[in-house]
């Protein structure tokens, strides 16, 4: 059996990639910590983003294991121009899996490197990793074993927010963890 947490950041203070963790951010870190530290988690990676890195950066070190980056899970680009109706953009992006605004990335080409890296923990010897992201890529992820969850789902995300993805020979289970999540 092999289980992926699935993290999405704590409270930031901008969507750059540079953008760090405000101090609400920082006590939901130290939270985290807390709430995941006997999961048995044996693995972490997370998105290069520096918010991402310090959501993770407490449980890293009450745990004594490093953390990896991975390009694959930073968040997904909508756009490359400044988009007045991005909401908008983003909903038709979940409804249009294959739409693609100027610069930017579809949901399927979004989803497709996020469950390379599930599909790489599913065949390693280690069984609880904890994977560190962002809201639009997670919400693709997770309507992945989640049906409906989608736009909507996204809509629900918390900062932080955690859910357990589950494989086993007889299927996988996905369900939401943090207080605050959905499994609507």
């Amino acid at each position: 059996m092999t289980t992926i947490y699935i993290i999405r950041h704590c409270a930031a203070s901008g969507q750059e990639p540079d953008a760090h963790l405000t101090e609400a951010g920082r006590e939901q870190a130290l939270s985290l910590a807390g709430f995941l530290s006997d999961a048995g988690i044996e693995r972490i990676i997370s998105s290069p983003y520096t918010r991402a890195v310090q959501s993770i950066e407490a449980l890293a070190k009450a745990l004594a294991v490093e953390v990896e980056t991975d390009e694959r899970l930073k968040e997904r680009v909508l756009s490359s121009g400044n988009l007045p109706d991005w909401f908008e953009q983003l909903k038709n992006t979940f409804d249009d899996r294959d739409l693609v605004l100027e610069g930017g990335e579809s949901s399927t080409q979004a989803l497709e490197r996020i469950s390379q890296v599930v599909q790489e923990l599913e065949s390693s010897d280690c069984e609880r990793t904890a994977i560190v992201t962002h809201g639009n890529i997670m919400a693709l992820l997770v309507s992945r074993y989640i049906d409906g969850f989608g736009f909507e789902g996204w809509r629900r995300l918390s900062n932080p927010d955690v859910y357990a993805l589950t494989i086993e020979p007889s299927g996988t289970n996905c369900k939401a963890l943090w207080e605050g999540s959905t499994n609507d």
